[in-house]
């Protein structure tokens, strides 16, 4: 059998015509080189160079052999070259889910891994919190950026990346939108919004829990399956809900205030994973995420 290095030292000669030159080229013997083309051309039969003592060119049988042989070594090298990018986590792509535009809080970590692998590509898709694993799940998605806690047998979760607090959307007529700020407490006495989707309760007892400090029942009102709904039933003044700070941010309108919520919950969030998804591009974003 012939061993792909004897391939690369005839096609180099091919092209250097030079054995000296040959040599230096692969960090090898002259003597190496002359061996190799030795042994190709008795297994072939005939001479595939025509050496002097001033020259060296291809025999019009090295010649066919030579076009032959390259396109096949080029596409065996590039074969080679990606197979070893992508176990290093270098090529093809990843996928990233976050709510509504909390992509913009990794742009470091993004930054980092785009840095460190030129060669794959990102894709941002947005993930609802009504239904915050139904992607992960259907593989639509390779990451998930969720709020913390995620207690769900086949998921990993990685390290926290960032925290964000939250503030209570009322209607701008609302009798709390006065107020500069207001208490969890406050929510005892009006309805909020209700999740209507396949959110487990304990993900969203930590954004809007069920009870006030004091024990009170907080009332679930309108249903919402996306943060547009919510805020059109919160608008027309039916139900407040508290809000991520970020999606407020973006979502300034005539028709609704945000207080700040002075002991609301701080929501901290992290990558997350199907366990047996655990490609070497999620671990490079995992590696990103720790040093950014």
């Amino acid at each position: 059998m012939v061993e792909l290095r004897d391939i690369e030292i005839f096609l180099t000669l091919a092209q250097e015509l030079h054995f000296g030159r040959t040599a230096e080229r692969l960090h090898v013997s002259q003597a190496r080189v002359s061996q190799s083309i030795k042994q190709q051309e008795r297994r072939i039969g005939d001479a595939l160079f025509a050496r002097t003592s001033r020259s060296v060119r291809l025999t019009p049988l090295g010649e066919r052999l030579r076009d032959r042989l390259d396109a096949g070594y080029r596409e065996i090298m590039a074969g080679l070259d990606e197979a070893t990018a992508a176990a290093r986590g270098q090529v093809g792509t990843l996928t990233i889910g976050t709510f509504d535009t909390h992509h913009r809080e990794i742009t470091a970590v993004l930054d980092l891994f785009r840095q460190r692998h030129p060669r794959c590509e990102l894709r941002m898709r947005e993930i609802l919190p009504s239904d915050p694993f139904g992607a992960l799940r259907a593989g639509r998605v390779d990451i998930g950026l969720l709020w913390l806690p995620v207690r769900e047998p086949d998921l990993t979760v990685g390290p926290q990346l960032y925290t964000e607090r939250l503030v209570l959307a009322v209607s701008a007529t609302h009798p709390l939108a006065g107020r500069d700020r207001v208490e969890m407490e406050d929510l005892g006495d009006h309805p909020v919004v209700d999740l209507e989707g396949p959110v487990p309760d304990y993900v969203w007892q930590v954004h809007t829990p069920t009870v006030t400090p004091s024990g009170r029942t907080i009332r679930r009102g309108t249903t919402a399956a996306t943060l547009e709904e919510a805020l059109t039933a919160i608008g027309a003044g039916s139900v407040v809900s508290p809000v991520g700070s970020y999606a407020a941010a973006t979502r300034q309108r005539g028709d609704l205030a945000f207080v700040p919520i002075t002991d609301g919950p701080v929501l901290r969030y992290a990558p997350v994973w199907r366990s047996t998804a655990e490609t070497t591009l999620v671990r490079a974003f995992v590696e990103a995420a720790r040093g950014s």
